[in-house]
């Protein structure tokens, strides 16, 4: 099954998108109940969703947060 999914889940409370993937919460809690045309059509217009999304968060990988870690200890 195709997802849009890209592991940085955070929900976007102004305009109430996931910021990783663009979907809703209810399109993500949804998403494999949905048929493969109703994933095809939300996959659509996640690119335009995504241009409103006004931050992205960085994503911490497991590397820096052990040179943080490292850095305050």
């Amino acid at each position: 099954m195709e997802s849009p999914c890209i592991l940085v889940c955070s929900i976007d409370m102004k305009t109430g998108y996931c910021f990783g993937c663009g979907r809703t919460r209810d399109e993500i809690g949804g998403w494999m109940t949905y048929t493969d045309a109703e994933r095809r059509e939300i996959m659509a217009v996640l690119p335009a969703r995504l241009a409103t999304v006004e931050r992205r968060p960085r994503r911490e990988t497991r590397r820096q947060r052990m040179a943080r870690e490292r850095d305050t200890a």
